[in-house]
């Protein structure tokens, strides 16, 4: 029997509602809390990252969130979580973004916890809602090691060398053993980003550790621009090699409403 024009349009929009539980559902590796469990379940983690949102997500962000969930899978002392808020009904949740002044125009909003609920750092809403954006957010903060995309974990673990220390002396030798660890690479991708990782330590050496702050300024103001997608994409690299160069944030978040 042939459905009518208002029963097949019954039939996507249930589809269609069908498909967004399912979206909802696949976020594999996050945690969905509520207005009973947050506190409960944020308590038993050093760090928290919250994605505040409607209950049935879908879009980029969402999907870069996804990402994120995945990522981090194996970071055990970071918990990857989700609270869903109902605008119909009985608005489930609402009242958790109440208690943390959150507006529904503003999802999603993501929020990083340290240890309890008090004192959020919200990932700012100046700065694009990308996967590698949010690593280096929470790396930030919580000085937990994440691999950033075109990262290198050995050569991570040199700039964080490299930028503790004030010895010149010091911080020449490591130049040289990532310059010698560059030289044994075979992976010409690898090989790019081990080069801007020993372009930056002898920028370094010649103007001093205030050389990462300003580069990276000049990097984001670049970006900020138009520029051809082979352009972006090399100055993404660079920008990601840039916050294996930071020191993690000694900040708490107090006054952060200003953020979002």
């Amino acid at each position: 029997m042939l459905l009518s024009a208002a029963s097949r349009l019954i039939l996507l929009s249930a589809l269609f509602l069908v498909q967004l539980i399912q979206l909802a559902a696949a976020t594999k590796g996050a945690v969905m809390l509520d207005s009973l469990t947050i506190d409960k379940v944020v308590g038993k983690f050093g760090s928290s990252l919250i994605k505040f949102d409607v209950q049935y997500p879908y879009g980029e962000k969402h999907d870069e969130f996804v990402v994120i969930a995945k990522t981090l899978k194996n970071s055990l002392d970071l918990l990857v979580a989700e609270v869903g808020v109902q605008d119909y009904g009985e608005n489930e949740n609402k009242d958790v973004i109440d208690r943390f002044g959150i507006k529904k125009e503003d999802f999603p909003v993501l929020a990083l916890f340290k240890g309890s609920t008090d004192k959020p750092i919200y990932f700012p809403a100046s700065e694009d809602f990308k996967a590698d954006r949010i690593k280096s957010f929470v790396r930030q903060h919580t000085g937990i090691r994440i691999m950033l995309d075109n990262c290198l974990e050995k050569f991570d673990i040199l700039a964080e060398e490299f930028t503790r220390t004030d010895s010149k002396a010091d911080q020449e030798k490591l130049v040289d053993e990532a310059r010698k660890a560059a030289e044994g690479l075979e992976n010409e991708n690898e090989k790019k980003s081990a080069d801007v990782y020993v372009k930056l330590m002898q920028k370094v050496l010649e103007r001093g550790a205030k050389f990462i702050e300003s580069e990276s300024e000049r990097v984001k103001n670049l970006l900020a621009g138009k520029l051809s997608e082979a352009k972006k994409a090399e100055l993404n690299i660079r920008v990601n090699i840039l916050q294996s160069f930071s020191h993690p944030s000694s900040t708490e978040g107090g006054d952060s409403k200003q953020e979002l």
